[in-house]
C-alpha cells in the first residue's frame, strides 16, 4: 500500500468550467489524496478568471491564487487592465504569484509584439508588488530567457511552470533564481529530455503541479485531470530520482511554500 503523502498541487484552473459538474467531490477527493494546498491561477480565461479565481480562495481555505493574463489573451492587456490586477495582488492577502505570463508561439494567439509587451509589464508588476512569477513559455525559449534577464526578474524570481523544454532552458531559469515545475508531461513516453530534467534539478528547485484540467498523467491520461492526481506526477519523478516518495513530497511542499512565501502546512482540509 503507498504511503500517504502530504502535497501542493502548485498550479492548477480551478474555475475552469470542466470542475462544474463535481467541483466539491473534486477537491474532496484532492484532500483524501493528501493535497494541503492548491494554488489555483487567476490567468485561465481573460481577466475575469482573476475574480473567480480569488472567490475560490476567499471560500477555501487551503486555497491561494495568482493574477494575470494568460500569454494567449495578451491582446486583451492594457494599462488600465494591469493596474486592477495591481490593486488585486496587493489588497488580497491570498494572492501568492504573479501570471501565468510569458510567450507562446505554438498557437497563433496575439502578436509577438501583444506578448512581449504585456509579458514585460507582469515582470515589472511582479517586481512592484513582490511576488514571484508563474512562467508559461512554449517554443519561445530564447525570448523567454531574454526579457526575464532584461527585466531583472531575478529580483522576485519564481516558477517555470508545468516545464516542457530543453535542459537550457532550465538552467537559464535555476541560474535567474527560479523553480522548476513538473506536471503530469512526465509520465507520457517519448520525453525523455524533460525526464533529464527532473532528474537533474536540484532538489531545492522542484515542485510539482497538475495544471488542471489539462495534462492529466499516466495512469489518468485522456481524462480531466484534477489536483488529486498530482500524486502520480510526484511518485514518477521520485522514482526517476531514486528516491521515497514522502521524503520528495516533504521537500517539493517546503519548496512550494519557500516560493509562494506560505506558512506550515495547514491541518488536512474537511470536506465542504
Amino acid at each position: 500500500m503507498n504511503e500517504p503523502l502530504e502535497l501542493i498541487d502548485t498550479h492548477a484552473h480551478l474555475d475552469a468550467d470542466d470542475f462544474a459538474p463535481d467541483f466539491d467531490a473534486m477537491m474532496d477527493r484532492a484532500t483524501h489524496a493528501g493535497v494541503r494546498t492548491i494554488v489555483t491561477i487567476g490567468a485561465s480565461r481573460g481577466f475575469d478568471s482573476n475574480v473567480r479565481a480569488l472567490a475560490l480562495a476567499d471560500a477555501w481555505p487551503h486555497v491561494y491564487a495568482t493574477v494575470g493574463i494568460h500569454p494567449h489573451d495578451a491582446a486583451l492587456y492594457t494599462d488600465a487592465i494591469g493596474a486592477r490586477l495591481e490593486a488585486m495582488a496587493t489588497a488580497h492577502p491570498k494572492v501568492v504569484g504573479i501570471g501565468e505570463t510569458g510567450l507562446d508561439t505554438f498557437y497563433d494567439h496575439g502578436t509577438p509584439a501583444q506578448q512581449h509587451h504585456a509579458f514585460r509589464a507582469f515582470v515589472q508588476l511582479a517586481r512592484r508588488v513582490r511576488k514571484p512569477l508563474i512562467i508559461h513559455t512554449r517554443e519561445a525559449e530564447a525570448d523567454t530567457i531574454a526579457i526575464l534577464k532584461e527585466e531583472n526578474a531575478a529580483d522576485v524570481g519564481g516558477i517555470i511552470h508545468c516545464f516542457s523544454g530543453t535542459r537550457w532552458l532550465a538552467e537559464e531559469a535555476l541560474a535567474l533564481g527560479f523553480y522548476i515545475s513538473l506536471s503530469g508531461i512526465v509520465t507520457f513516453k517519448k520525453v525523455d529530455v524533460i525526464r533529464e530534467v527532473a532528474a537533474m534539478v536540484p532538489l531545492e528547485r522542484l515542485l510539482v503541479e497538475t495544471d488542471a484540467p489539462w495534462l492529466a498523467p499516466a495512469p489518468r491520461r485522456g481524462k480531466r485531470n484534477e489536483p488529486a492526481w498530482v500524486e502520480h506526477t510526484l511518485r514518477a519523478v521520485a522514482t526517476l530520482r531514486g528516491m521515497d516518495p514522502a521524503a520528495l513530497a516533504r521537500v517539493t511542499s517546503e519548496n512550494a511554500r519557500r516560493v509562494f512565501g506560505l506558512g506550515p502546512h495547514p491541518p488536512a482540509p474537511s470536506t465542504l
